[in-house]
């Protein structure tokens, strides 16, 4: 039984994003900051790219207009032979680029291929002292260990995770020290080498939960009445403690309410996490600037895109030279044509990379006036009340540009109003209907949960049921689980946490 095969040529139509526009969105979604360096790395990596020096500004841009006997002389050059270029491989050049090209240098626009938003997310560089496990290393080189002791210990604190608590069970140090460094050792011997470094700065590092690392610091204390109270609090109470039974503590050990309000004061003063103590706060802390400035000039706003801080960008003079002498000699070798294709790469790019900066400022300009349109009466008054439920198909739909673009833009954006700066991703927020059936922004009831759990007392903290009954009286009909969302959202704990003596 034969079978035969058949060859169809069908033909498809698909939608495909240029490296141009590739760029720009990938452009779009950066902050000022982002953007800033991302320009630095450009004029790094193509010369024919220049920042604008502060002499230059009245200097007028070079003009390029040799774009068309540059292309007309490229396909007179494509006319020719192989063996021409063979003929012609000897002649002198007046201008040697060799030097400057290197050969299995990849052409500018086939770098930009990649749509992947994640690659773009970078962090901006910060300066740092010692590590917190680096100094803690130097604790243990400081006390009088044996070599295996000191080995000992620094296995254990490579086990400490960056809150400060031991992450690893003492047996399975022991284990890894057996096949690591082929040191025999006991858990007693993990533990001995614990006690000490328990006893390091900051005080509770080394604890294997929070317990143990509250009753670590309470140990370094200066030992008074209350701070041994703490700690039997701690040692027989915790689990009462952790969930706030306070009642039942009170029940249990006979003492007043204000004692026991003192002894949780006093424990409310240690540190959770020991291991953040050690951060370098100025490393760790970012300073927002904003991209947009948002103002209000006689109830009519304004709004500007703040550039401030990044460079004027134009062609290289010695590059546009180099491109009108190659364009214009009459005889080339190869070596003369591989200098033509490389400077015509390189100003190609710097181009396209002037022209996406360009697009990406009218863009985010676009955008932004049209979220500022949509939610003015908020603008004007920074009342969270009259901000209106708002999507980004809303925004899309008003500039006709796609959802995933107005996510870009949203995206790591703050703009400065006048009540403050703000993450353009808190001017979205989702809708529902009050009694009225009325569409209000979600933001609207997060601002009444606020209000209502800065009010309630914290003797008896407001549950979520009781809430929901808060809210039905406004006119806003939520469900129980809605109102823990949002409560979640906005970083409060659940009523039992919130209970206070």
């Amino acid at each position: 039984m034969s079978t035969t095969s058949r060859q169809t040529q069908t033909q498809q139509l698909k939608q495909k994003m240029s490296p141009q526009q590739i760029q720009l969105m990938k452009l779009v979604q950066l902050s000022s900051i982002a953007l800033e360096q991302r320009i630095k790395e450009e004029i790094e990596s193509n010369p024919a790219l220049e920042q604008v020096d502060d002499d230059e500004h009245d200097v007028a841009e070079t003009e390029l207009n040799l774009e068309q006997e540059t292309e007309e002389s490229w396909e007179q050059d494509s006319e020719s032979s192989e063996t021409d270029y063979e003929k012609e491989s000897d002649a002198q050049n007046e201008f040697d680029l060799s030097d400057y090209i290197d050969e299995n240098e990849t052409p500018e626009y086939k770098l930009y291929t990649n749509n992947n938003p994640e690659e773009n997310d970078r962090e901006d560089p910060y300066s740092s002292g010692d590590s917190f496990h680096e100094r803690l290393l130097q604790q243990l080189r400081l006390r009088p260990l044996t070599e295996k002791e000191q080995l000992i210990g620094e296995q254990i604190i490579g086990s400490i995770d960056d809150s400060g608590y031991l992450s690893r069970d003492p047996s399975a140090i022991a284990n890894d020290l057996l096949f690591t460094a082929n040191l025999n050792v006991t858990i007693d011997d993990v533990l001995d080498v614990l006690e000490v470094i328990q006893d390091f700065d900051p005080a509770g590092v080394g604890a294997r939960n929070l317990q143990e690392c509250l009753l670590l610091q309470l140990k370094q204390k200066e030992q008074n009445s209350l701070i041994i109270q703490a700690q039997l609090i701690l040692t027989h109470f915790f689990e009462e403690f952790s969930k706030r039974h306070y009642d039942q503590i009170i029940k249990k050990t006979k003492l007043t309410e204000n004692e026991l309000k003192n002894i949780i004061n006093e424990i409310l003063k240690l540190n959770p996490k020991p291991g953040g103590s050690f951060e370098n706060v100025v490393s760790n802390t970012q300073v927002i600037i904003p991209d947009f400035i948002i103002t209000s000039n006689n109830d009519k706003l304004e709004l500007s895109l703040n550039n401030k801080n990044l460079p004027e960008l134009h062609i290289s003079r010695d590059y546009s030279e180099m491109l009108d002498h190659y364009s214009k000699a009459k005889v080339k070798n190869v070596q003369d044509k591989e200098a033509l294709l490389f400077v015509k790469q390189k100003i190609d790019a710097a181009r396209w990379f002037m022209d996406s900066i360009k697009q990406r400022y009218s863009t985010l300009e676009i955008v932004m006036q049209s979220i500022m349109d949509y939610q003015k009466d908020y603008f004007l008054t920074g009342d969270d009340t009259q901000l209106k439920p708002m999507r980004l198909k809303d925004i899309a739909d008003i500039v006709h540009m796609d959802i995933s673009t107005i996510s870009r833009v949203a995206n790591s954006k703050f703009a400065q109003t006048p009540f403050g700066t703000f993450s353009v991703k808190s001017f979205f927020s989702e809708s529902m209907e009050n009694e009225e059936g009325e569409s209000v922004s979600t933001r609207e009831i997060q601002q009444i949960l606020t209000e209502c759990i800065e009010k309630e007392d914290k003797k008896r903290p407001l549950t979520d049921e009781k809430m929901v009954d808060i809210l039905k009286e406004k006119g806003y009909i939520v469900a129980r689980r809605t109102v823990a969302k949002y409560r979640e959202v906005l970083g409060i704990q659940p009523a039992r946490l919130r209970k206070k003596l």
